[in-house]
């Protein structure tokens, strides 16, 4: 075993180590663009300010300089480190790879912007064309898409019209964000919007792995795991068989979209309402369809995201959804009635406000090509707006004598000695509860065992392990 960790540890330095060289072949060629990019521009001012010949001739030697900068970028062919990957994966043309230097090097090398931070003597400040702001804490260069405009067209108006699509929302960076755009506002210009590197992805450039997001006001999601198995689930046939039709989604969905070409004709993901009484397995079977196929389940936390103010519930969940975009995340919105619950009429303009909330949802639901679902313990409590656009409405009924039993004789440690089998039948057949309930029943009946200093399961513990949580729901034995 340790051998075996020895080598896993060696292969991931290794790794790192290549994906190290490579990214310092393309922040050597960003410099050199840059430093020509700069000599351009420069000569132009010159040029400007005296007209002469010999600017003339070195203005067309730096545009040579310049034009072979540009299009001198490392040939990464055969080189199979995680950024080369990268690139190779997406196809990033030059213009793109520069761009996602710009963005990668404050994090890594913030010194190599330094340079835009040149002073216009005749104005007595930096110079417009650069773009860029500088940080509360940060005392390097940030950039922002008007830096990286200047970089790749300097004064070419052409090729920054050109170039504007690169910043647009389908495109890979942002569609996958891979980057980010923190908008100027106050209606300032677009272009002085800064750019940055999502922490995923500075992550993934440096240590090899994409961070999971922390649960934070910026990402009011946490991520669901378990230790059961799908084999573990007990839930009735019916139930069983729709949950079935999930589960061939997620493993043919994709080739359902892109091979068969009905990308056109259906709506991306699956939506999924669970709906039943609590404990009877919604949450579970989310984290068990997320384990099955190797997925990351998150919990949608809606103390977090449903505000009172007007636009801030979207702006929450919008943080959601952007960290999800195309990551095949499973979203689960537990007690969902707070979120796409029933709305009444339009009385005022609240009611006005949480129509256009409902249509935000609505778009965002059909536009998630991932899996969604919502669980409610009652199915009429969601707005009839969000049934209609649902792939599947899934009761989780109580389970019935015969899933009761099998709750029972997989709940108890390998490690105690629960009540024999004729016990626990008469157990199951008595009392109506659901699987939450038996496993809090369990759960009480194992400490009372272990408080004893004992192994045995006794029925006594279970009865009173039963009438606890009977009595929880204002019920006795």
């Amino acid at each position: 075993m340790e051998t075996e960790n020895n080598i896993t540890t060696n292969s991931t330095v290794n790794a790192l180590n290549s994906n190290a060289v490579t990214l310092t072949k393309e922040l050597n060629w960003f410099v050199e663009v840059i430093n020509a990019r700069l000599r351009d521009f420069f000569s132009d001012e010159i040029l400007s300010a005296t007209a002469d010949t010999p600017s003339v001739a070195a203005k067309t030697e730096s545009s040579n300089t310049l034009d072979h900068a540009l299009t001198n970028a490392p040939d990464l062919t055969g080189d199979h480190s995680i950024y080369s990957d990268f690139v190779a994966y997406y196809q990033l043309t030059t213009d793109e790879r520069l761009l996602l230097m710009l963005a990668l090097v404050p994090y890594v090398q913030p010194h190599l912007l330094d340079a835009f931070f040149a002073i216009n003597k005749p104005l007595g400040r930096g110079y417009t064309e650069f773009g860029g702001v500088k940080g509360n804490r940060h005392g390097g260069f940030i950039p922002t898409i008007e830096t990286a405009l200047f970089l790749l067209s300097g004064n070419d108006l052409g090729n920054r019209f050109k170039l504007y699509q690169l910043f647009e929302p389908d495109h890979v960076f942002f569609a996958h964000n891979i980057l980010q755009i923190d908008p100027a506002g106050n209606n300032e210009p677009f272009y002085c919007s800064t750019l940055t590197i999502t922490e995923e992805y500075i992550d993934f450039f440096t240590t090899g792995k994409l961070r999971k997001p922390q649960f934070s006001p910026d990402f009011p999601a946490k991520r669901l795991t378990t230790g059961m198995e799908w084999s573990d689930l007990v839930v009735d046939e019916f139930t069983m068989e729709q949950l079935d039709e999930i589960r061939v989604w997620l493993q043919y969905g994709q080739t359902l979209h892109t091979d068969w070409g009905m990308a056109k004709k259906i709506k991306p993901g699956f939506k999924a309402l669970f709906h039943g009484s609590p404990g009877t397995g919604k949450t579970l079977t989310a984290m068990l369809l997320g384990k099955l196929f190797k997925l990351d389940v998150y919990r949608i936390d809606l103390s977090m995201v449903v505000s009172k103010y007007i636009g801030e519930t979207e702006k929450n969940l919008e943080k959601v959804f952007k960290k999800a975009e195309n990551k095949g995340w499973i979203l689960f919105f537990d007690e969902a009635d707070a979120l796409f619950g029933k709305r009444t009429g339009i009385s005022d303009a609240n009611d006005k406000y949480a129509n256009q909330e409902i249509a935000y949802l609505l778009q965002r639901l059909e536009d998630y090509p991932g899996l969604v679902i919502l669980a409610s313990n009652m199915r009429n409590n969601v707005d009839e707006a969000f049934t209609r656009r649902l792939n599947a409405i899934i009761h989780f009924q109580k389970p019935q004598m015969r899933e009761r039993l099998r709750i029972w004789d997989s709940a108890f440690s390998a490690q105690s000695n629960p009540p024999d089998k004729n016990n626990m039948q008469q157990i199951a057949h008595q009392h109506e509860l659901s699987g939450g309930s038996i496993m809090n029943v369990v759960q009480y009946a194992s400490l009372m065992a272990l408080n004893r200093g004992d192994k045995k399961i006794s029925v006594d513990d279970i009865t009173l392990g039963i009438k606890k949580e009977l009595k929880k729901e204002g019920k006795t034995m």
